[in-house]
């Protein structure tokens, strides 16, 4: 016999409306596990033990294996130092996509960190508000067209893309990010 969870409910949530740099309010639609039970194999998916304090990341707690490895190649991508795009331009791209894919929640946050990273905070807001094909100047058109392009199905990516990356001085490994 399979058990079915039941779907919360939060009446008197306000749905966001507006893609926003603001840090929105997160609510699961399914019970989070609950801190307590975590075992070892949970926090081996959170990656960090602090995790285990987010209801967001406890939900995700539910797969730890598919958590770690999400975790992992998140870290990855925005936290690693070594090589490719700087850290503003990382965040640029996933708020891109975001815009792009319409998640409010994730353009909020992917956002607030490419404000945060760099001196555009303007620039941010009007990738938000009027949306993927808005002028950023050259390098980060070129990357907003490549995130959008890669978030595309099927996905369009292609030569002129990385051409058009590779004019603004990325290299391999920044065009990888």
């Amino acid at each position: 016999m399979t058990t079915r969870e039941s779907t919360l409910t939060h009446p008197d949530n306000t749905h966001p409306n507006a893609f926003t740099q603001a840090q929105l309010e997160w609510l699961p639609w399914l019970e989070p596990l609950p801190e307590a039970e975590l075992t070892e194999r949970h926090f081996a998916g959170l990656v960090d033990a602090a995790r285990a304090k987010s209801p967001y990341f406890r939900l995700l707690a539910r797969d730890p294996d598919i958590l770690g490895a999400r975790t992992r190649t998140d870290k990855d991508i925005f936290y690693n130092p070594e090589a490719g795009l700087p850290r503003a331009e990382r965040e640029l791209s996933a708020a891109a996509a975001s815009r792009y894919n319409g998640c409010i929640y994730c353009a909020s946050v992917h956002a607030r960190f490419a404000s945060h990273f760099s001196p555009r905070k303007d620039d941010v807001q009007r990738l938000l508000d009027a949306g993927v094909n808005v002028d950023l100047g050259e390098r980060w058109n070129a990357i907003v067209a490549a995130s959008v392009a890669l978030s595309s199905t099927p996905s369009t990516f292609g030569t002129a893309h990385i051409e058009r990356l590779r004019a603004q001085g990325l290299d391999d490994l920044a065009i990888a990010t």
